[in-house]
């Protein structure tokens, strides 16, 4: 599907939730589904990155985003609920969420894993996404047909050395996408994983501080797959972890 040609008025009238929005490819998603008609809430931790976010998708006359302020490490289940009230009262309905916000960690031998780390890390990649959902949950069964697309990685379905704390974030988030597809697999509520592969972004330069940027793909260059699983093209696929950039 990376070479999947979206519609020009795929997401028109659908309102989807964009975690880490601010930069990279939340940023770069959050664009694309308002290109192509849907009202994005923009949630990220800087406002500055949030706001010109805003005014990009605004001045080019796309619908008028809605920007949610937070920080996944330090959020309680109360702000989510707080969140899901908001998004309940502004808008009624949700079609759509992109958990794309993520923490790497730093790359070091699992002895040496420090354990404030460990709990950030699981914080924003995993345990943020369940606080998230457990309220947005009847927000998304109201929508026709509604896409939850959660962020993997290549290291989250064969362990990589030095990679524990993102490594086994990611293993996680696999498994929770997998428990939700199939417990609701008979609801018009589908989840999957992206894998986007090495991409530029600001993540990766601290992955691979030595690689040269340019020799990567760009976040632009792998949303025809975050437009397809987003859109009513994919309405069946469910339960699935698909790679931006194949093998």
């Amino acid at each position: 599907m990376n070479d999947y040609i979206a519609p020009d008025h795929l997401l028109s009238g659908k309102t989807i939730l964009i975690t880490g929005a601010g930069d990279g490819i939340g940023r770069q998603a959050a664009i694309s589904y308002a290109t192509h008609g849907a009202t994005c809430i923009l949630l990220g931790k800087t406002v500055s990155k949030l706001e010109a976010v805003y005014d990009e998708i605004v001045a080019a006359g796309y619908p008028e985003p809605a920007i949610i302020p937070l920080d996944l490490n330090g959020a309680t289940p109360k702000h989510y609920q707080d969140m899901a009230n908001t998004i309940s009262d502004q808008f009624g309905v949700l079609d759509g969420i992109l958990f794309n916000a993520g923490k790497l960690g730093h790359l070091s031998p699992f002895a040496q894993i420090p354990v404030d780390e460990w709990q950030q890390v699981m914080q924003v990649n995993l345990n943020s996404a369940m606080y998230m959902l457990q309220p947005l949950l009847p927000l998304l069964l109201k929508a026709e047909a509604a896409s939850v697309i959660f962020t993997s990685s290549s290291v989250g379905r064969k362990g990589r050395a030095f990679w524990g704390t993102y490594s086994v974030s990611k293993f996680a988030t696999e498994g929770l996408m997998q428990v939700l597809a199939d417990e609701y697999k008979n609801k018009p509520l589908r989840f999957n994983c992206i894998n986007p592969g090495a991409t530029r972004t600001a993540m990766r330069a601290k992955a691979f501080p030595a690689e040269d940027a340019e020799t990567l793909k760009t976040p632009a260059d792998i949303m025809p797959l975050y437009l397809y699983l987003m859109g009513s093209d994919s309405q069946e696929v469910n339960g699935q972890s698909l790679d931006c950039q194949p093998k």
